[in-house]
This record gives structure tokens, sequence and C-alpha cells, in this order.
């Protein structure tokens, strides 16, 4: 889980700096993916350091996630428009937002998915 971690965080990243430069700058508000996934790629380190520091990291990492899932969740009407052909007042901004919905969305799926396989795992082996 750690490397997939990494690997949106790494993603996520790209994402922020090529919409922040095609925006030439415009707003700073167009790096907040590159921030989230820094952050990822950061917590994914850690989390490939030991199991205590994985366990620890990941929990984070998925809280981190559904704050952008959260935190995106607003952009659906204006991604709606946009995939429909209509035009939207950002279309940049719609996209990366919307990209990182999917991301961390994604993100928080694997995370519960991991941690549900994970107590079943302990469980069968405490039994």
């Amino acid at each position: 889980m750690a490397k997939i971690t990494v690997l949106i965080g790494t993603l996520l990243t790209v994402l922020g700096i090529v919409s922040y430069a095609l925006t030439a700058g415009a707003s700073f508000t167009a790096l907040i993916p590159a921030v989230l996934g820094a952050l990822f790629v950061v917590l994914g380190l850690i989390g490939g350091r030991s199991d205590t520091a994985r366990r620890h990291a990941m929990h984070a990492a998925a809280a981190l996630a559904l704050l952008g899932v959260l935190g995106s969740l607003r952009v659906l009407p204006a991604l709606g428009a946009l995939l429909s052909g209509r035009t939207v007042e950002r279309p940049v901004a719609v996209f990366a937002q919307g990209l990182t919905l999917v991301l961390c969305a994604l993100l928080l799926a694997l995370a519960v998915r991991s941690f549900i396989a994970a107590r079943r795992a302990r469980r069968l082996a405490e039994a």
C-alpha cells in the first residue's frame, strides 16, 4: 500500500504542477493537488520503513485522501458539464479537481480494502 500511496502522490504532484503551468501561474490554488501529492509521497515513504510506521502512515494517508475527496466533491456539477461538451469557466481547474477527486477516491478505496484484509489476516492468525 505504501508504494501505491507514493505512486498516487507522484501523479497528484505532477497534476498540480502541470495545471499551475497551464494556467500560467494565475492561481496558487492550482497547486493544491501538488501539495496533497507531496504529502502522500512523504506518507508512503514513511510507510515503507516498518510495520508500525506503515500502519500509522497509511491511516494518515487514508484520512488525507478522505479530505481530498470531500474537498473535491464540489467539482461534480462542473465536471458533468465539461464531460457533456458544455463550456465551463475554468476547464483546467475543473479537470484538475476532477482528477484529484478520482485519485483520492481510488487511494481511499484501496486503503480501506487493505485495512479490511489486514484485520482479517490478524483474526485468522489469532484463531
